[in-house]
């Protein structure tokens, strides 16, 4: 997994017109989205529509890259960061768990931007599998440039699932999506762009990436 340093990052949301600031800890993320050979070894499953082991897990939903998250956590002896609530009453965090997690939105822009400051890190055709240039198939990861942190699709591919909910007030439990898939046009393929789902629908686009976080990290190897 790739350290990205710290930093402050500024969401928005053209719908509501809203902007806000986040600084962001440094933080552990995957260099790829999880690809179906790490989820079968893993979960012993194969959930998606496509088939491939470099391919992308897809036909996921929130909650089940949570489960994801848990179980290579407790494969890999480290404290999972997540617990249900009570009654089934939703997803909590483990503070201070030092096992895998979904990025936070702030999180995943700030990975994405990689210091840029642009709508995307580079050239789309050079960094991204979208629409245009995907062949009307789901390709495998690690295909196209990286970004100036060593990031790989984080732009095309296949939209990533973050921790967070959209908005609550408007849409409840729906989950933020981010970063464009492969049946996407252009204009989905940014740094800023949010989507939302919610945490129980699978689709054919949409899969995850892995995060930890840095001082849980260091925590453990001193251990």
């Amino acid at each position: 997994m790739i350290t990205v340093p710290a930093g402050r990052v500024r969401l928005s949301d053209r719908r509501t017109q809203r902007s806000w600031t986040v600084d962001v800890p440094p933080f552990r993320l995957a260099p790829v989205p999880v690809t179906q050979d790490l989820y079968a070894r893993v979960a012993g499953a194969r959930p998606a529509a496509a088939r491939g082991d470099r391919l992308p897990v897809e036909s996921v939903s929130w909650r089940d890259a949570v489960a994801f998250c848990d179980a290579l956590s407790v494969r890999e002896g480290l404290a999972p960061a997540y617990r249900q609530l009570p009654g089934g009453e939703g997803v909590a965090r483990n503070p201070g768990a030092d096992g895998y997690r979904l990025p936070t939105e702030a999180e995943w822009e700030h990975a994405c931007r990689a210091g840029t400051g642009g709508p995307r890190y580079g050239p789309l055709d050079d960094v991204a599998w979208y629409r245009r240039n995907a062949g009307e198939r789901l390709p495998e990861v690690g295909g196209k440039r990286p970004n100036a942190w060593g990031l790989y699709d984080m732009l095309g591919t296949v939209w990533e699932w973050c921790w967070d909910v959209y908005d609550a007030e408007v849409y409840g439990e729906y989950r933020v999506l981010r970063g464009g898939g492969w049946f996407d046009e252009h204009w989905s393929c940014r740094a800023s762009v949010r989507r939302r789902s919610h945490p129980d629908l699978r689709l054919d686009d949409v899969g995850f990436r892995l995060a930890r976080s840095v001082r849980d990290v260091s925590a453990r190897s001193r251990r």
